[in-house]
Parts: C-alpha cells; structure tokens; sequence
C-alpha cells in the first residue's frame, strides 16, 4: 500500500501542517512569540507521539515559548478566533490544531480561573473546551458551576453546548466527574435550561449528558423524562429518546413504556438456529430465529446478547441493537443476523462455551450455546 493509499490517522491531526497554522495564528496575536522557533522546537519528536501525546507536548512547548504572565497572555488569546487559521475544510481533523492551545488553560490557568474561563468561551467554537473545563469544575465547583449557568444563556451554540458537555458525568476521553455522578441534582438546572433549544448541536448534548447519568441512577433519569414528556414538546421528546439509549441496550423494562413500546409484548419466539456450533477466532457466526405476534399490534425492541466469556471462566452480556419493529397482529417476521469474532482492540476473546440470546422489549426470549475457538 502507498503513502497516498493509507487513511489518515487521528493523530495527523496534529502534524507538522497543524503546528504550521499554530505558530501562524498564535504569533499575530501574542506579543514576543516566535513561530519559527516554536515550530522547530514542536516538530521535535512528534513522528514517535500518539494524539494525546501530541496534545501534552505541544502544551508543553507552548508554555516554553510563551512568555507573559497567565493573565496577559489569555487576554491576548481571546483575539485568536479573530485570526485563527482554519486549515483545509475538507480536512475532517483539521480542528485538532486548536486542542493544545485550549487545554493550555487547564493546565496553566487552574489558579486564574476568571481569566481562564473567559478564554475557554472565547476559543471552544475553534475546538470543543469539553475537556479543558473539567479540572475547573472540579478544583472550582461553584464559580465554573455559576458560569455554565451563563453559558446557557450565550448567544454561541459552542458555548452553550459547552455548559452540557463540559459537565457530562463519563465524558469519553475526558476525566470523570465523580460529584455528579454521585449526585446529578446540579446538572438538573442546566439540562432544564438546554432542553428545548434551537441547535441540534446543543440537543444532542443534553442527551449525551442524560445517557451519561443513566448508567449510575437509572431511577433519577426515569423520573425526569416522565416529566419533559408530559410537556410532549418536539425537542425534549427527541433528546428523552436518545438519553434512554443505554437504559434501553441494558433491558430496562421501566424505560419501554416511556418511548411507547409494549410494556409487556406477547409474543411468541421460536429456538435460535445457528448456522455453526463452534467458530474461530477471526470468523463469524449467523444466527436467527422467528417472532410471532399477538392478539394487539405491538411496537417492538428487538436486541440480541452475546453472552461473552471472561478471564474468569464466566460468561458476561452485551447487548447489541438489531432493529425496531412494528409487528401486527399475529404478524411473523424472521430475524437474520452475522456476529463478527474479528479481533479488535477494545475486546479480548477468551476460548469457550458463549451464548447468543434474542431480546424483546428488554426481556430475553431465546438463547443458544456455541463454542468459540483459538
């Protein structure tokens, strides 16, 4: 495969192009700094740096060059928007390039949060501050808390996407934020606020901030989308449906009713064939089985759960999404579905006896047994 032939990684992001429009943009607003010598000192071992290291070391030389006090210096970078080389639009990792450059603030300026937090408002429509403002919610609870109540009043939809994504619980990528995912009551106010508005950007942010909470107080979120759907306006509808999604993978059968499945479907399932008993690491497995409604016109989840094997010598589920179905009365529909075993990073297969179950509406309804292989 040639150079030209291969995708671009998400560290690319951050190369020798992007360092370029940094050094560019940072020197047309900051007194003293040197883009040329900040661009030798930051292309030194990059090659040998991963994306989130790429991330620390630019920082880092940024600091190394940089030379005001804090506050004068975020002053000064609160004008970058201004000037800011965007790179190429076709480049989808062009954005990176603003990434050291707003993370700077939580590193260097956690003791000046005033003028920390102004530059964070100033610089996230170049790149997303979600991760830059955490440390600062956590080291100054109330001051950052009062100022993402603000945010959601901004005129920018960055900024106020800003106030539910920067306090997210389990944000990916980002530092938890243990406070919250302990107690959630702070976050109410602010996905109150956020709930119906006009930017889809910022809609599906509350989301992301609802399905973070539901992972650790399932009753908490319940209880508040059967209050915004009361209201049954378009927007907070949307948002309680995608904040359900992991109540929904898990099974929670208190979130069906809610998104107007059956709360108790009657259906009827018949065993799950598998097209092979045991299969090897690196192939596949196909599987399907047949439902038949009842008496009543029913609205459907059908998920299905690889029972996996651990370490341990136990089997441990996942749910995966199949299809949503409306199913008529004493319809039959058959289900069809390929389940890869290709190895990939974030899993690690363990030979053994697994299982492949079928799930309606959060209630399992079929299982089969097959054995995976080295």
């Amino acid at each position: 495969m040639s150079a030209a032939d291969k995708s671009p990684l998400m560290k690319d992001g951050l190369g020798v192009q992007a360092i370029k429009r940094i050094a560019k943009s940072v020197a047309l607003v900051v007194p003293g700094f040197n883009a040329i010598a900040f661009q030798k000192d930051a292309e030194r071992g990059l090659n040998e740096l991963e994306l989130k290291a790429r991330v620390h070391h630019l920082i880092a030389v940024l600091h190394r060059h940089y030379d005001l006090p804090f506050k004068q210096l975020s002053k000064h970078l609160q004008d970058l928007p201004d000037v800011w080389d965007r790179g190429s639009a076709a480049d989808s990792k062009a954005g990176f390039a603003a990434w050291p450059l707003i993370d700077y603030m939580a590193v260097h300026g956690l003791q000046h949060p005033n003028e920390a937090l102004k530059t964070l408002e100033k610089l996230t429509p170049l790149f997303s501050a979600e991760f830059a403002i955490r440390p600062f919610i956590q080291q100054h609870t109330d001051f950052t808390y009062e100022t993402l109540l603000k945010w959601c009043e901004h005129p920018s939809e960055h900024v106020r996407r800003l106030a539910s994504e920067g306090s997210r619980p389990r944000l990916p990528w980002g530092m938890r934020l243990p406070q919250y995912i302990k107690n959630p009551d702070p976050l109410l106010v602010i996905l109150e606020k956020l709930k119906a508005d006009e930017s889809l950007y910022v809609r599906r942010s509350v989301a992301n901030n609802l399905n973070d909470i539901s992972k650790d107080n399932p009753e908490w979120m319940i209880n508040l989308c059967e209050r915004w759907l009361a209201d049954s306006h378009e927007y907070t509808n949307w948002i309680v449906k995608h904040g359900l999604r992991s109540l929904v993978k898990v099974g929670d059968v208190r979130v069906f009713p809610l998104l107007g499945y059956a709360a108790k479907p009657t259906v009827v399932v018949s065993e799950i064939q598998v097209d092979k008993k045991k299969i090897a690491v690196g192939s596949s497995i196909s599987f399907s089985c047949v439902i038949t409604g009842g008496k009543k016109a029913q609205n459907l989840v059908v998920d299905y759960v690889v029972y996996f094997m651990k370490s341990n010598g136990k089997l441990a589920p996942k749910v995966f999404k199949l299809k949503n179905i409306v199913l008529a009365a004493h319809e039959t529909i058959a289900i069809t579905k390929s389940h890869s075993f290709k190895p990939i990073t974030t899993r690690r297969y363990y030979a053994g006896e697994h299982q492949i179950a079928i799930q309606v509406n959060g209630k399992e309804v079929a299982r089969a047994d097959f054995f995976l292989g080295d």
